[in-house]
This record gives structure tokens, sequence and C-alpha cells, in this order.
């Protein structure tokens, strides 16, 4: 891999990073620190490095079908006033990089995105849409006994505080203040192992790489990652509600999760790179 590959892919990591982390801001923190995130993460795209300069014939297929992508997200959104989400950012990159593989310049770019917000959705609408249609509990079930139980578990040990369950994904606690805690969602980790497992995606197919012990190896590796790297969040999380109170706790959530994502994302990144 040339420099200028690893340049772009980390440049990539980033924007993807703070598109995440803006979706983040508009749901559940500030939506002027959204928009921030959101332009810095625009402003990084300039930064990738170009090779060619024109778009085929052929291609402006892909060009125009990355952009109905994009206002087919924005136009639902709208109508049905819902604030952008994780599975919004996906979309967004999805159709950004449809665009870009219409192009010379970013086609191999373009090509990662696609492969890697394509499996982040595909895993998404299985877990979060298809299982629930068959009234399958995995996600209730995974949330209680793979984080909130673990996490508790940890919480506890390390601080002496006052905190039970009182639900599937439901934690009571009376310290700064009397408050319960509801783990699920964002806080199940599912989405951070989705999104580096795309990412594996969608760097294997841009350069073709074929060590498949290698590659699963990598893949386990990183949903074992994610996993603990979830549980020692989600267990800061405990602390600092109950040492904080609830504010301080949202504050901290809207930020740890997609930083702890680029940390281990660039780590990924780091390896495959010695895999090529």
């Amino acid at each position: 891999m040339t420099q200028t590959q690893k340049h772009n892919i980390l440049i990539v990591l980033l924007v993807m990073a703070f598109f995440t982390g803006a979706t983040i801001q508009f749901s559940e923190g500030s939506s002027l620190i959204g928009i921030a995130l959101f332009i810095l993460a625009l402003i990084l795209t300039t930064r990738i490095k170009l090779q060619g300069t024109y778009i085929t014939k052929s291609s402006k297929f892909y060009v125009v079908l990355g952009i109905l992508i994009v206002l087919a997200d924005i136009v639902y959104n709208l109508k049905a006033l819902n604030q952008l989400g994780t599975l919004d950012s996906m979309a967004f990159f999805m159709g950004i990089s449809f665009m870009a593989y219409g192009t010379s310049q970013y086609r191999r770019m373009g090509e990662f995105g696609m492969y890697m917000s394509g499996t982040f959705i595909v895993f998404f609408l299985f877990f979060y849409s298809f299982l629930p249609s068959l009234n399958n509990n995995f996600i209730h079930d995974f949330d209680h006994y793979l984080v909130l139980i673990p996490s508790l578990f940890i919480a506890t040990a390390i601080s002496n505080m006052d905190i039970h369950i009182v639900g599937i994904e439901t934690v009571h606690f009376n310290g700064f203040e009397d408050a319960t805690v509801v783990i699920g969602g964002p806080c199940s980790g599912l989405y951070s192992m989705m999104l580096l497992v795309g990412i594996i995606v969608g760097y294997v197919k841009m350069e073709h790489l074929t060590d498949r012990k290698r590659i699963y190896l990598l893949v386990f590796t990183a949903i074992i990652i994610a996993y603990f790297s979830n549980l020692i969040r989600v267990t800061i999380l405990y602390i600092v509600a109950y040492n904080y109170g609830i504010e301080k706790m949202m504050f901290v959530h809207v930020y740890l999760g997609w930083i702890i994502f680029i940390i281990i994302s660039f780590g990924i990144m780091t390896v495959l790179n010695k895999l090529n």
C-alpha cells in the first residue's frame, strides 16, 4: 500500500468518526457541536489526495444514485420528523461513497465506503429490524446478559456504589442523585462492532486481500476489542452518573463512544496495512 493510500484511508476513518459523532450530537447532545463536527467531516474530505481528474460517462450513474440516496434519507427524516441517527450517517456515507465511486479520482475510496457502509446497514437491518419483526429477543438478551450485568459487576467491583438492576436494560442508583439509567441501543456496543467489521470488509475488498485465516482472525479480534471497550465505556458512565449526576453522564456519553471508536479504528487499520 502506498503512502497516499494510507493517508486516504486514515482521512476516511476520521470523516466517518466525525459523521458518527455529529449524528450522536444531533440526537443526544448539542446541535451546534453536531454542525461543527459535520463541517469538519466535510473539510476533511478535501484532504483526500487525488489521482485523476475526470468523470467517465458510464460512471455518472453512480454519482446520480449517490445523490438520490442522500436526498431520500433527508426527505424521509424531514417528513417523519425523525432525529438523525447512526443509520442516517451510514446512509449519507453510502450516498457519498457512490458519488465518489463514480469519479476517477475518488473511485477507490468510494469502493471502500460502499462496502463499509453497506456492511453496517445490512447488519443494522438484520439486528434492529428483521429480528424484532420475528419477535426475537436477541437485542434485549444481549443488552441484559452481555452488557448490563458484566458492566454492573465491574462497576461495583471497583467502586462501592449503591446500584442495582430494576429491569432488563435498566439500573437504579442512589448516588449524587436518585436516578435510573437505561442500557440499550448504542450502549449495547453492537454499533461499534458492525462499524469495525464494515471497515475490515471495505478494506479487504478494496485491496483484494486473500489471506482468509488472518482476515477472519482480525474480524474476531475486532469484535472482542469492541465488546470489552464498550463494557469499559458503560462502566465509566455508571461511575460518572453515580458520582456527578445524569447531566454529566450524558455529556461524557455523547463524546466517549466515538472517540474510543477512532482509537480502535486506527489500530485495526494499522493491522490491515500489515496484511497487505
